[in-house]
């Protein structure tokens, strides 16, 4: 039996959680209950919905500085965030960023602009590693006051790029990698972070802080990790675009790890535009992740180059049936696919990906095997200030602060993995290899090859289930788990609402397959413009 794991959002559990309602609802309606989280909530925000080209254009303008941006977006987290509805999308601000800000803002007039990211905030995952006046905890009082000696990659490419570094946002504790019992996007230091759409509404995790605070407008861009569903889980979950690249593509280095052969940061964004954008500027081969070698000649830097608005003109996808997902989820993929039709594509119908079901328990061991080898290695390197140096540490420092710590659910995933041997152990390997034959070379890539198909497509996961700590997260359906044990691109976009909760509809496809992956997605985020900011509604239903 596979072990629940909250990291992946449910990849073979559907049909559970909230009431069903029409499929194609719109975000408002008779079904909902608004807000009486405050104020701050319904007062018109300048950069409401604002994208990188609009911020560009105001400071090209005069009208914006990356100071005024930043104000107000540090304003928007004051009121939202604490206050109001109490999002606890936010662990804690950048205490420079005004001051970076003012460098970009001077610079800008000194030299221009170094790019399209130049006074642009970004908010990273507390587990993304800054070396600067933020701690990188991956949510744990573990590792609470820690700071890392260097910049992760992702973070030194957004400051070469001109990103202002805004916040570290919430996450499932230890990326949900910590109990099977566990809450969607609580952590210890942040606390529970909610969904914008419907505050009593889990996140999904574990990249929640990051995809509540775009979707709530707190950020105009934010960076995730995934792993198994999470960046596409939150994404789908609040309304946004969620890009999880081939692992490999952007560089690990400095982020608190879960397993190598799985994970991969991810922009996290509004449009598909936006996270194009992103991307480009996260790219390169990372000289201490040796993963990334694989992407020299694979990569861009400008991947804004590739959308187009007419791109599923000649398209041929796949529609995977096999992913088990309500009656009303899969009424609202069945408009997805006709407007993917109407957009020239070529649809295949169905195009399952084969062997699903010979990989699951294989994933769970190998992320088991991994997580305790690579996260030794992380504390291992973080010094002597650290309170924590290995994964039995962190074990005994929970048991020490168990009301702290645990009170809500437990340690049994953090145990489990402290009992497996090193990476050379025969159950590893021969767990990694049957993961690789059957998500890639007898999954992804035979039907891709079977269809001769440019992608295929799936709904990314049902609506956003009732945050619930004594039973923790309910399953609603997924479909993460082959690109993600594959390592290969998935990239989700809003297709609409069910019962004012956001969905979206997946695209992935091979290894580096990036460039045609946001043709595709952009193309139908032209066509159909689901996106529609939340309300921050008590709840719905």
């Amino acid at each position: 039996m596979i072990n629940r794991r909250r990291f992946i959002g449910y990849t073979i559990l559907g049909g559970a959680g909230l009431a069903a309602g029409p499929a194609g609802c719109g975000p408002t309606g008779d079904t909902e209950t608004e807000s009486d989280a405050g104020d701050p909530a319904t007062v018109p925000f300048e950069l409401d919905e604002a994208t990188v080209a609009d911020l560009q254009e105001g400071m090209e303008s005069g009208r914006l500085t990356a100071r005024s941006i930043t104000e107000l977006y540090l304003n928007r987290i004051e009121a939202l965030d604490r206050q109001g509805p109490e999002l606890r999308s936010i662990i804690e601000n950048n205490p420079q960023a005004l001051e970076i800000a003012d460098q970009l803002d001077a610079e800008r007039q000194s030299s221009g602009p170094r790019g399209p990211l130049h006074g642009i905030p970004v908010a990273l995952k507390d587990n993304i590693g800054t070396a600067d006046q933020m701690t990188t905890t991956a949510g744990s009082l573990a590792l609470e006051g820690s700071i890392p000696a260097q910049d992760s990659f992702v973070a030194s490419k957004l400051r070469q790029a001109g990103a202002i570094i805004l916040a570290k946002a919430n996450l499932s504790e230890w990326a949900n990698f910590r109990s099977n019992d566990s809450s969607s996007g609580w952590s210890r230091r942040g606390g529970q972070c909610r969904n914008p759409y419907a505050l009593d509404r889990n996140p999904c995790g574990s990249s929640s802080g990051s995809g509540s605070a775009v979707s709530a407008n707190l950020t105009t861009l934010a960076i995730g990790t995934e792993t198994d569903g999470s960046v596409v889980c939150p994404s789908t979950k609040m309304g946004i675009v969620g890009i999880k690249p081939t692992v490999g593509l952007i560089g690990r280095s400095g982020i608190v790890p879960l397993a190598h052969n799985q994970d991969t940061a991810g922009p996290m964004v509004r449009t598909v535009r936006d996270g194009a954008i992103l991307l480009g500027a996260l790219t390169g081969v990372d000289p201490r992740d040796g993963m990334t070698g694989a992407s020299d000649g694979n990569f861009q830097t400008d991947y804004t180059q590739f959308l187009d608005s007419a791109g599923l003109e000649g398209a041929r996808l796949g529609v995977a049936r096999h992913f088990p997902f309500r009656d009303d989820v899969v009424a609202l993929f069945d408009e997805a696919v006709a407007a993917v039709k109407d957009g020239g594509a070529t649809i295949i119908d169905p195009a399952d990906v084969p062997n699903l079901d010979k990989y699951g328990d294989s994933e769970f061991e190998v992320l088991l095997y991994e997580f305790k080898a690579d996260l030794n290695a992380y504390l291992e390197n973080l010094g002597p200030s650290a309170r924590v140096h290995s994964l039995a540490e962190v074990i005994e420092f929970n048991e020490q602060n168990r009301d702290r710590e645990m009170p809500f659910f437990g340690q049994d995933i953090l145990i489990a993995a402290e009992e497996k041997g090193p990476l050379t152990d025969k159950a590893y390997l021969d767990a990694l290899a049957n993961d690789h034959r059957y998500s890639r070379n007898e999954g992804i890539d035979q039907v891709m090859d079977e269809h001769n198909l440019d992608a295929v497509i799936v709904p990314t996961g049902g609506p956003a289930w009732m945050t619930d700590h004594v039973n923790g997260d309910t399953g609603t359906g997924s479909s993460s788990r082959p690109a993600a044990v594959s390592g290969y691109p998935s990239i989700t976009v809003p297709m609409g609402f069910i019962s004012g909760l956001p969905i979206g509809i997946s695209f992935f496809g091979r290894a580096w397959s990036e460039p045609l992956l946001l043709k595709l997605a952009y193309a139908f985020e032209q066509a159909t413009k689901h996106r529609q900011a939340p309300k921050f509604l008590q709840t719905v239903g």
